[in-house]
């Protein structure tokens, strides 16, 4: 017996729809600890890392992650230049270590993918940043 159902013509490909697929580029972080992913806002220069806190709210917030009490409120920023991003520390109190080297507060780090970052000492809070 014949299916009671008709399929749907495939719709057309156009070349602008596939290059704007091309441009688009996302980026996430691999939370290490609990191997979960954040989608990093793509709408946005500049994302911060941290806790909630009166002055900027994070964008990335990390208070529901196991160890986060040595993560700052105000932690790190991640800066998104075109298809580059880079992140800094912006003061934080127990640092932020790129690939386990300390990042100087105010230095600037681009991001590859398959970088480790961790937030305060101890690779307690750690993130692998991907792009896709």
């Amino acid at each position: 017996m014949e299916p009671d159902f008709a399929l749907a013509p495939a719709a057309p490909s156009s070349s602008s729809a596939s290059q704007t697929q091309l441009q688009t580029q996302s980026a996430q972080l691999l939370h290490v600890q609990t191997n979960s992913l954040v989608e990093l806002p793509s709408t946005l220069a500049v994302i911060h890392l941290g806790k909630p806190n009166d002055r900027i709210p994070p964008d990335v917030d990390v208070s529901g992650y196991p160890h986060s009490e040595i993560v700052s409120r105000i932690h790190a920023d991640i800066r998104v230049e075109g298809d580059i991003y880079y992140i800094e520390d912006v003061g934080s109190s127990n640092g932020t270590y790129i690939n386990n080297a300390p990042l100087p507060s105010g230095n600037r780090h681009r991001l590859r993918p398959g970088d480790r970052i961790a937030l305060g000492k101890g690779d307690k809070v750690t993130f692998l940043f991907q792009m896709s």
